[in-house]
């Protein structure tokens, strides 16, 4: 190893190297700033629970019930013990009551509400004109009815009902009277007579023609192998076949069905004669161009004059 050069006699004193190492430790949470955000959060927290005491003494039964209505959650909330709950509503019904947040005690419904005639269907005028249309050809048929002696006492027998489908016009039996012969699908002579002047309020009116059998909810025996929904449909099917005959066009017939004792005209007793009846409903027409948008537009009077040329039989 080489000696150390000699320093000089005028040349100063070496300094020391001097080398220091600073190590860096983790300081307390108190050095740094993160505590003032803490404070903050606590403060903000402190406030929000002073200014609800303030509320709550300060506002009425009512007013506090219109606050938690405005802070309730708008989402749906799913019911797990029922149908379809993992779906949106939960297995709710479509029509149900919610809890959206509209006002104070609001009663809020999920059903669509869909504007009138937004998908097509008739007008309130043309609605209107065709309840004018339907009152009218009821009259005319109890006047036909009445004048004729021999389906005079018949009069009683029909009933005429405003349904959702059309103007229903029920022949219904009685205890002393019975359009079929029991158990068949054969027309009594005096109920045919009766279907000819349906038939011709029917031809009088372009409206699609629905024909429904209906019975009462006397069983038959076991060895038979006809029912009340077979007799039901067959009894539907006679009386379109009797409105053919007697000049309504195949054309507008629109339904034909049999629903047994399913719709009683007496719901009370399912086993009262007057339930056994024939439904022959003229419905709605939808105004989609052509001869039924035109046939809507038919006036009253025009109707009138039609039936009134009509022969009587």
């Amino acid at each position: 190893m080489a000696a150390p050069a000699k320093r000089g006699k005028n040349e100063p004193e070496p300094r020391p190297i001097i080398v220091k190492k600073i190590i860096v430790e983790g300081h307390g949470g108190h050095h740094g700033g993160a505590w003032k955000v803490a404070y903050a959060d606590f403060v903000t927290a402190m406030m929000a629970f002073f200014l609800l005491l303030w509320i709550l003494g300060a506002t009425t039964e009512k007013q506090r019930k219109g606050i938690a209505d405005y802070f309730t959650p708008t989402m749906i909330q799913m019911k797990q013990k029922s149908a379809g709950s993992n779906g949106v509503m939960g297995g709710d019904s479509i029509v149900s009551a919610d809890n959206y947040p509209h006002r104070a005690a609001q009663t809020g419904s999920k059903s669509l509400t869909i504007p009138k005639g937004a998908q097509g269907g008739p007008s309130e005028a043309e609605r209107a004109r065709e309840k004018r249309r339907f009152g009218v050809l009821a009259r005319m048929l109890l006047d036909r009815i009445k004048k004729d002696p021999a389906l005079k006492k018949f009069a009683q027998n029909i009933r005429f009902t405003d349904t959702r489908e059309g103007l229903r016009i029920d022949l219904v039996d009685k205890s002393d009277f019975s359009m079929f012969a029991v158990g068949t699908n054969a027309l009594n002579p005096e109920a045919r007579l009766l279907m000819n002047q349906v038939a011709q309020i029917v031809q009088a009116a372009p409206n699609p023609v629905i024909v429904r059998g209906h019975t009462d909810a006397l069983p038959y025996a076991r060895d038979r192998t006809v029912n009340n929904w077979t007799l039901s449909s067959g009894r539907a099917e006679a009386t379109r076949q009797a409105l053919a005959l007697a000049g309504v066009p195949g054309n507008r017939f629109y339904r034909i069905e049999g629903v047994a004792d399913r719709e009683p005209y007496i719901p009370a007793d399912r086993y009262d004669p007057r339930n056994r009846r024939m439904s022959i409903t003229l419905a709605w027409m939808t105004p989609d161009g052509g001869d039924k948008a035109d046939a809507v537009g038919a006036d009253v009077p025009v109707v009138a004059e039609t039936i009134a040329a009509m022969p009587a039989h």
